[in-house]
């Protein structure tokens, strides 16, 4: 039996750490329980999912729908693009049986892939190779999630790249139905014999196909992700904000700022899915910043204890002696006044 390789190739950097992680993870569920009510699907159609940052990891390889069963997606550090695309094509050259002259392979991958921002690394190498062996026999779609990706550069890969801006659990109900929808459609479509890309109707309302004219390349400064260790778990955390635009004291001109959105325990596979060390070299004030949250691993008051020797975030109770969660330097923490600059991670 010919089989149709589904690939989800999800970008899992800090920026989706919360909501967004979590209706993806609910999403992906409903697809797969929606599937295995199709007999189209059932027939044919074979899911993998790759979760990439600044590393990538295969989460699921394929596999047929009866067995599959949806995996908790981790956070990492970075969206290494490159790296994903590479490891994707490895699966690929690995799972998918092409056709030779003494048997018919599979039916052309389908790959849907989700990302939030623009890459930390440099993904040219791997688009030149996606475009020179891969593009003709996979049937990519690019979804933009959020305003912050350089569609310029998907567009490099497929010329279905779309976007999908909004983020209430309403709106991501509707685009995982349309992501169901284009499976059954493409199911169906091979199972009368066509490999062609067969997606389902496109709702604007849920998501709509991007116009390179006018979507212009971004710089991905719509959130600050800030990492930290719990002092007592030992566990790394991340803390979220989003930009937003104030007026000024000033007539005429508005202030940025970031207000917090949360702050949310990880576990150390974050670190398997960082490359080249979880924090970048840029850094932000303290003053663009509202709003902090207690440690969501211990509870403790303070998540945002900086150390004056590694720069390394951690937690602490209150006022007093501490030791650094990350290089155990012990030093005397207060409340100060003023900004101060704190290193980002990678996004």
């Amino acid at each position: 039996m010919r089989r149709l390789p589904i690939f989800f190739l999800l970008d899992v950097s800090e920026s989706m750490v919360g909501q967004p992680i979590h209706l993806v993870e609910e999403g992906l569920r409903t697809v797969i329980q929606s599937l295995k009510r199709d007999p189209y699907a059932l027939e044919t159609a074979h899911l993998s999912v790759i979760a990439f940052a600044g590393k990538a990891k295969t989460l699921i390889p394929l596999t047929e729908i009866i067995s599959y069963y949806p995996p908790k997606l981790p956070i990492g550090g970075g969206t290494s693009l490159g790296i994903g695309l590479n490891h994707l094509m490895y699966e690929i050259d690995k799972h998918v049986v092409r056709t030779t002259s003494d048997q018919k392979g599979d039916w052309k991958p389908l790959i849907f892939l989700f990302t939030d921002g623009v890459p930390t690394d440099n993904p040219q190498s791997a688009i030149e190779r996606w475009k020179e062996k891969y593009k003709r026999m996979a049937n990519l779609v690019a979804i933009s999630i959020g305003d912050g990706t350089d569609t310029s550069l998907l567009h490099q890969l497929t010329d279905d790249v779309l976007a999908f801006n909004n983020s209430n659990e309403e709106a991501y109900r509707n685009f995982f139905k349309w992501i169901t929808a284009s499976i059954r459609s493409q199911s169906q479509s091979v199972s009368h014999g066509s490999d062609a890309l067969a997606l389902d109707r496109i709702d604007d309302n849920v998501v709509s196909r991007v116009d390179l004219e006018k979507h212009p390349q971004r710089v991905d400064d719509n959130f600050v992700v800030l990492l930290g260790r719990c002092a007592n778990t030992k566990l790394p955390y991340l803390i979220k904000y989003k930009k937003t635009i104030a007026p000024s004291e000033v007539i005429g001109f508005s202030r940025r700022s970031y207000n917090l959105v949360g702050g949310f325990k990880v576990d150390n596979e974050y670190f398997e899915l960082a490359a080249g060390g979880a924090v970048s070299n840029q850094s932000i004030n303290t003053e663009e910043l509202v709003g902090a949250p207690s440690c969501p691993c211990c509870g403790n008051q303070f998540s945002f204890a900086v150390c004056g020797a590694c720069s390394g975030l951690f937690c602490l109770g209150g006022p007093g002696e501490h030791s650094c969660s990350w290089c155990d330097t012990t030093a005397f923490y207060g409340f100060g006044e003023g900004g101060m600059d704190v290193r980002r991670t990678k996004g």
